[in-house]
């Protein structure tokens, strides 16, 4: 066959594969082949990230769970840190980390994401891993399977089945609890039906859900439900490397013969592996669709067919569209604007998040000038302005207070020559009446410093600089 035949070939073949784009809506049940590979053993290691989400409320530390999100009390506890809605940005910049590293994923690789570390992927795997064993491990077996009729061995697999399905939904619900609610407490009031409403309602929302998208829907979340699969087609450029299938190898297909891949034909066998243990159910060789999650379950698939037939490895593999259809090589990525723009994104809030865990006070000090009225005149002459001192204790323990006023010679304060107590987590207002002299005012606003030392606790000293408003402030404005 000529090159000129062979190309027509492949285009035929291409255009062919892409007139025959289909999605799957659920009207046929995926049951994907499980094979060892490379890939593979990449899925399980992505799986096991998940792990610390069932384990981490077990870890203690000084007596209490070790990471803890206090929504009662409006304190996130993180082992020795206790983070308040005043450090809230901290979050913030935490949660535009990992979207920033979302999309710098997306962009270099495909949807890295959605195959190894998507929480709908893995109990899914799981879930059909659990069905898999139970009622078979190939279309034909779960077919076989499901029009055998109803013995005591069909009813106990699939109660095994759905036992299973429902434990793992409810130990879901119950995990994601547990980060808020202290575990072992957890534990005791749900088997005493004594937790709170809204942990109970928490509980049956993620064990149905998890049950029905994990066990029923699958990839069928992934396709209408998931935003996030909608939006990646955005992020790819002619750069991103992805699961793709070389066509101009792999083409015109045919069928093995006993002397292997005939010299007239391409490498591709029409085996169809690739398609049987896709999660998703798609046809690779069809070219980019919006079932691929990337996972490269196809290309452990097709390189142990390429092995069995003495093919080179590689007719389905990790591979950008400048590389496979303009021989283009690699571009680094330090070449690629959108990678640096991320890049820069990602440096920078992770400088915010550690500025922000190494700079944490113990304490949050405010003084609010009272505006109602700004001052008042007192029968001696002198002026006296109204201030609220309030005083958070991000510490574990409680602490002792006292105020302190600088700035303006002759001032003196009523309401704060005592020793205060702040319990862990709380404010104590304290109302404090700032006396001046009239003749010690030499402007209008005058700053004034409010001093808040630690007298029992840890040595700690915090600051808050204001204003004194005098009577002609009021003319001037």
């Amino acid at each position: 066959m000529s090159n000129e035949q062979k190309e027509s070939a492949i285009t035929v073949g291409i255009y062919q594969e892409m007139t025959e784009w289909h999605v799957n809506d659920g009207g046929s049940k995926i049951v994907a082949k499980r094979m060892p590979g490379k890939f593979r053993n990449l899925k399980w290691l992505g799986m096991l990230t998940w792990l610390p989400f069932f384990l981490g409320p077990y870890i203690r530390w000084d007596g209490s769970q070790a990471i803890l999100f206090d929504i009662p009390n409006q304190q996130f506890h993180i082992f020795d840190i206790t983070i308040f809605p005043q450090d809230i940005w901290m979050l913030s910049l935490t949660l535009l980390f990992f979207a920033i590293l979302l999309a710098a994923v997306t962009s270099i690789a495909g949807r890295v994401f959605c195959g190894y570390f998507c929480f709908q992927t893995v109990w899914t795997d799981v879930f059909s891993f659990i069905e898999a064993k139970l009622e078979g491990d190939t279309p034909s077996k779960a077919q076989k399977f499901k029009n055998a009729p109803w013995t005591i061995n069909k009813s106990m697999r699939v109660l095994t089945k759905h036992s299973l399905w429902l434990m793992i939904s409810l130990l879901t619900g119950l995990s994601f609890v547990a980060w808020f609610i202290d575990v072992f407490q957890l534990w005791v009031d749900y088997f005493t039906l004594q937790a709170p409403m809204a942990a109970w309602l928490i509980l049956a929302t993620f064990a149905v859900f998890t049950y029905g998208f994990a066990g029923f829907m699958r990839e069928q979340v992934c396709f209408w439900l998931c935003p996030y699969a909608r939006l990646q087609g955005v992020m790819y450029d002619q750069d991103t490397v992805l699961p793709a299938y070389d066509a101009e190898r792999g083409e015109p297909r045919g069928k093995l013969n006993q002397d292997g891949v005939d010299s007239s034909q391409g490498s591709c066998i029409d085996c169809k592996v690739c398609v049987a243990v896709c999660p998703t159910g798609i046809d690779i060789r069809q070219g980019q669709q919006e079932g691929c999650i990337t996972c490269g379950i196809c290309i452990d698939a097709c390189d142990s067919i390429m092995d069995k037939i003495d093919q080179p490895r590689g007719l389905i593999r990790y591979a950008s569209y400048k590389e496979l259809h303009h021989n283009a090589p690699a571009i680094a990525l330090w070449k690629r604007p959108r990678v640096l723009i991320y890049t820069l994104i990602l440096l920078s809030s992770v400088a915010g998040v550690v500025y922000g865990f190494t700079h944490l006070s113990p304490t949050e000090f405010k003084v609010i000038h009272e505006r109602q009225p700004l001052f008042v005149l007192l029968s001696d002459g002198s002026i006296q302005n109204k201030y609220t001192l309030k005083l958070l204790n991000k510490t574990k323990k409680d602490i002792e207070v006292e105020y302190q006023i600088e700035g303006i010679d002759g001032a003196t304060a009523r309401g704060i020559k005592k020793v205060f107590t702040v319990e862990p987590g709380k404010i104590v207002p304290v109302t404090a009446f700032v006396k001046v002299p009239k003749e010690n005012l030499t402007a209008n606003l005058m700053p004034i410093l409010f001093k808040a030392k630690v007298i029992s606790g840890p040595n700690i000293t915090a600051r808050y600089k204001s204003m004194f408003i005098g009577p002609n402030s009021i003319h001037n404005k």
